[in-house]
């Protein structure tokens, strides 16, 4: 198989446009709000302003017809690149496609020769934290902070 011929993790999924931050916004409301209730308080990602996450990030989604089925936002760094937030909706669950917004996640970071690979998430979130560690992520340490306890996590990739 040539480059030209593999696939992309990329496939089916799009950079949202900036007329598109209130849409993506209120999609994180949904798909963070089962998150909402096991922490008690408002998911990270919620608690931002979608122009400015437009302006300073890399916003993919990944259309279903009828609205997305995930967002995926990326934020670079000197060191690594960060997934500032991974989110599909109730309906695009156990399909594949967290696993191929992460696997995307990884071809940017490669494309902006960035090796290392962080996230964060709510330490009571044992399922995602579990999920993260089932594709590579690894625990780098919890940030206690008084209204949260976060759990940062790397991956460096070969």
């Amino acid at each position: 198989m040539t480059e030209s011929e593999k696939q992309s993790a990329l496939d089916g999924l799009r950079r949202a446009r900036a007329d598109e931050a209130e849409k993506v916004a209120a999609f994180q409301r949904v798909a963070y709000a089962k998150n909402n209730e096991i922490l008690g308080v408002p998911s990270v990602p919620l608690l931002a302003d979608y122009a400015q996450v437009f302006a300073d990030y890399e916003v993919w989604v990944a259309d279903d017809g009828d609205g997305y089925a995930g967002v995926l936002i990326l934020e670079l760094e000197p060191d690594g690149l960060l997934i500032w937030s991974i989110a599909t909706a109730a309906n695009a669950r156990q399909r594949g496609l967290g696993g191929q917004m992460l696997a995307a996640s990884e071809e940017r970071a490669r494309a902006h020769g960035r090796t290392r690979m962080t996230l964060y998430t709510g330490a009571p979130l044992k399922g995602n934290i579990a999920w993260y560690q089932r594709h590579g992520y690894v625990i780098q340490g919890t940030e206690v902070r008084p209204e949260r306890s976060i759990v940062h996590m790397a991956k460096e990739l070969g």
